[in-house]
């Protein structure tokens, strides 16, 4: 029988050290030619909110079209998965699509949501547990695309891997290969990943995506910098800065900026910062792929693709993936 504390068990990233390596991660993108910035720090509590907000608006389609994907093939996707596995999602945010995978597989015996907002995680993962009473639901605060420790209750369980969103594509191709390679070390020999991966579409349909009509995405892009000044005691005057994205054909990614307004000057811990003015900080790429391109960057970290499934009009893509031998 599962326990209490099983199921509410949660697990934390060690005091501080979520902290140091935003610091370190920020002194080194400002300094940085051209200055950069890891999307993996837009996920505050404020910033995991507004993503909330950008996945219902009309614009953007990944979150419309993997939800339809889901709800038309979540038993099929359960069909691969054996019974009393372990599911792992990487990156959790909104509960919307594990909750299709969950009802669609009542066999899972634990979820194991990982993310760095260990705020955010806590609150997602208790409006879980009161629908799932009887499900170990066990939270890791951790970066997901660095190797962490699954809770003790799930390492000799078989396990599965969710990663939905299109997040794959935030990486450059080469981190993707890695991401793939280290999720593999995670689950072990014989797992399956579900992987939302977005596709090559119309430039003008992608460019909306990331420019929407409510300045949502802007304000999403914005919010790091009004992270960095409140955790980080920066003094970014937020109105200097402006949003930019764009689809970029020969890479076949967005990328999405954020434009300095002016010449001027940021400070942090006794360091100066000096941008010009149209100087940009890029914070943030989502390389789109072909169905041909994703399956052979999946093989080269080991995974084949066991099945794939599209919405109707073809505009993004789950697939099922599994360990070689």
């Amino acid at each position: 029988m599962k326990t209490a504390l099983a199921r509410t068990r949660s697990l934390s990233v060690k005091p501080g050290s979520e902290t140091s390596t935003f610091r370190q991660d920020v002194v080194t993108g400002l300094s940085a030619r051209p200055k950069s910035m890891s999307a993996k720090h837009f996920y505050d509590a404020e910033g995991s909110r507004l993503f909330e907000r950008i996945m219902k608006l009309p614009e953007y389609y990944p979150t419309r079209s993997e939800m339809s994907i889901l709800r038309e093939h979540a038993g099929n996707i359960a069909d691969l998965i054996p019974g009393g596995a372990a599911l792992v999602e990487f990156g959790s945010g909104s509960n919307a699509k594990i909750r299709l995978l969950l009802e669609a597989a009542p066999k899972f015996s634990a979820y194991v949501p990982v993310d760095i907002s260990a705020q955010y995680l806590e609150e997602q993962a208790e409006e879980l547990r009161q629908d799932f009473p009887d499900l170990d639901i066990l939270p890791v605060a951790a970066d997901f695309t660095k190797r962490f420790e699954l809770p003790l209750e799930v390492r000799s369980r078989p396990r599965a891997g969710f990663f939905p969103g299109s997040t794959i594509g935030n990486f450059e191709p080469l981190a993707a290969v890695s991401f793939l390679r280290n999720a593999a070390r995670i689950l072990g020999r014989g797992a399956v990943l579900i992987v939302g991966v977005d596709l090559v579409k119309a430039k003008t349909t992608l460019n909306s995506a990331y420019n929407d009509g409510a300045g949502v995405t802007a304000a999403f892009n914005l919010n790091l910098l009004t992270r960095i000044n409140r955790e980080l005691g920066a003094d970014f005057n937020v109105d200097q800065f402006k949003h930019r994205a764009f689809y970029e054909p020969k890479r076949q990614r967005i990328e999405m900026h954020l434009v300095s307004r002016k010449r001027q000057k940021v400070t942090m811990d006794g360091e100066t910062f000096e941008f010009r003015k149209g100087e940009t900080i890029h914070t943030e790429n989502s390389y789109k792929y072909t169905p041909e391109g994703f399956a052979a960057l999946a093989r080269q970290a080991g995974w084949v693709e066991r099945s794939l499934w599209t919405d109707s009009g073809r505009n993004f893509s789950v697939r099922a993936l599994v360990l070689k031998n």
